[in-house]
Order: structure tokens, then sequence, then C-alpha cells
């Protein structure tokens, strides 16, 4: 089973999520998503693999980056997508992805449907 993490080791919920992952056998592909940021097209796609209505729900509304590029106007799915490519960090953390299925680790146990 392949399971991959967009991961921020510095972030709290982003390892409880890891070391869920792990508890139940599971040794993820860890992406260090600030370091090696997704695409555009590869954030449509977890858009899509999450059932999200809008992009606005993977970002990180409290992040300064949102506030400073005026984010919180834009109504332009693509935009937005364009916005988390380029700053990483307004991506909401943990992303867990399996197949055609992905969660948010927001609480972390959030992850386990998707297995």
């Amino acid at each position: 089973m392949t399971v991959t993490l967009w991961h921020n080791p510095r972030c709290s919920k982003s390892r409880q999520t890891l070391a869920l992952l792990e508890q139940h056998g599971i040794t993820p592909e860890v992406r260090l998503y600030l370091d090696d940021a997704p695409s555009a097209a590869e954030i449509r796609e977890v858009l899509n693999k999450l059932r999200f209505d809008s992009a606005r729900q993977l970002m990180r509304t409290g992040e300064d980056a949102y506030k400073e590029q005026g984010l919180k106007d834009v109504d332009d799915e693509d935009a937005l997508i364009a916005a988390m490519a380029k700053t990483p960090k307004l991506i909401e953390r943990p992303v867990a992805i399996h197949g055609e299925r992905a969660a948010l680790g927001r609480p972390p146990e959030d992850v386990l449907v998707i297995l």
C-alpha cells in the first residue's frame, strides 16, 4: 500500500499523522512539500481526491502570506491554486494520499478513512 504524506516536520499535526500511519504499519512516502512544492496540477488533483469544493479549503488562511497576497478577496480557483504552488506554506497540512483518495490530517485520525 503506497501512501504519500505531504508533511511538515515542524507541525505537530503532521508529526502525529505520520506517527499514526506508522502505528498502523504504514510507512508513507514522505514529501516535504515546503522544500518540494507540488505543482498546480498536483494540487488540483489532490483537491479532487479530497473532494473539496474550493481550493480555499486546502489553504492556511491564517498565514501572513495569505493576507499579504490579498487572497481573501480572490474568487478565481486557478489563482488560489497558483498561489499555493508558488507559496507552499499556504497549503494546509498534512495531506495523506492513497490511490484515488486523499485526506487532510486534521485531526490525524481522519487519514485512516483512505486506507
